[in-house]
């Protein structure tokens, strides 16, 4: 992204793509202080859950801001030559994977009549984004990170603990395969997914707030001594 003496984009439009993540983030937090959303429990149902309430469109409003956010973020990093064609595709999944949880809403199990591919697809997309965030971070985290092994380094630990998140998901299953349980009762579901939520939430702000593009500094000229 080129820029200008002057020019504050570069600064200004990363913050505000974090701006946005923290946004959807606090209004899925109210969600849960306000009614009839307070009832449901953080430790069990999932954050899709919201969607199926009264409050619907403020749950959507919030994922819509996060889209927006991480697609902000990851057209500056793409802009600025950071982010490489790899991270760029898994980042892409991620926005379009939370786009179609908005169009697609979870199956609401409490009504029998309630079925088909909407349910699948909410399912399908949550796995994708899910999986391909962390995946971003980790392999853009040396290209935007180049100067900074600390920033690297915390990128990536974040990344890797969001798919440790997923990989208790994961775990839950595959115990189940062998026993007559279900396995989103073997764990507390809503817990382990907010954990990865925030984590993943987490690690993408973290590409993006130190990234800054500094105009370049004209040479002082150089003082010419009296003849």
């Amino acid at each position: 992204m080129p820029t200008v003496p002057g020019d504050r984009r570069p600064v200004l439009l990363p913050l505000a793509g974090v701006a946005a993540l923290a946004a959807g983030a606090a209004l899925v937090l109210l969600l849960q202080l306000v009614p009839p959303t307070d009832e449901i429990s953080v430790t069990q149902r999932t954050i899709s859950e919201y969607g199926l309430s009264d409050n619907k469109w403020v749950f959507d409003l919030a994922v819509a801001l996060v889209a927006a956010g991480s697609a902000l973020t990851l057209t500056v990093l793409r802009r600025q030559r950071r982010l490489p064609a790899a991270a760029a595709v898994f980042g892409a999944l991620w926005t379009i994977g939370l786009l179609v949880v908005v169009a697609f809403p979870k199956t609401d199990w409490t009504n029998a009549a309630a079925s088909g591919a909407g349910g699948t697809l909410h399912r399908i997309a949550s796995v994708v984004a899910f999986v391909c965030l962390p995946l971003a971070v980790l392999v853009a985290a040396r290209p935007v990170f180049p100067d900074s092994p600390r920033r690297r380094l915390a990128a990536r630990l974040l990344a890797v603990l969001s798919l440790a998140w997923f990989a208790v998901l994961l775990g839950a299953i595959a115990v189940a395969a062998g026993t007559d349980q279900r396995w989103w009762l073997i764990i507390p579901l809503g817990l382990v997914e907010r954990g990865m939520a925030l984590t993943e939430l987490s690690a993408l702000a973290a590409l993006a707030v130190p990234v800054r593009v500094t105009a370049p500094t004209s040479p002082r000229p150089t003082a010419v001594p009296p003849r």
